[in-house]
């Protein structure tokens, strides 16, 4: 069983790798601010996710498995909220630039 688990844990945690490895390609290669930001907080999120969930089963505690899903569901409001705050800021600066 331990085996199992220590494979479900590396799995997850890999995918997560992956997806922020995928996100920084992302951020490097697509064209305008919005949809790197776009991208980025899609893959991130799920990157954070897979991590979690593969430390979840090797946490030892249940107070240990409750701080991870805690990060994560911070980290989850944390970066929606900077993401609407850039977003806004962004489109408010292209107005300004329309309005020149």
């Amino acid at each position: 069983m331990t085996f199992l688990l220590n494979l479900f844990s590396i799995i997850a945690i890999s995918a997560g790798v992956v997806f922020f490895f995928a996100g920084t390609v992302g951020l490097l290669r697509f064209p305008d601010q919005l949809t790197r930001l776009h991208a980025l907080t899609k893959v991130d999120n799920l990157g954070l996710g897979l991590v979690v969930l593969g430390l979840l089963p090797i946490s030892g505690t249940l107070l240990g498995a409750l701080k991870l899903v805690g990060v994560w569901l911070f980290v989850q409001l944390a970066g929606a909220t900077a993401t609407q705050l850039v977003a806004k800021a962004i489109r408010k600066q292209d107005q300004t630039r329309g309005q020149q």
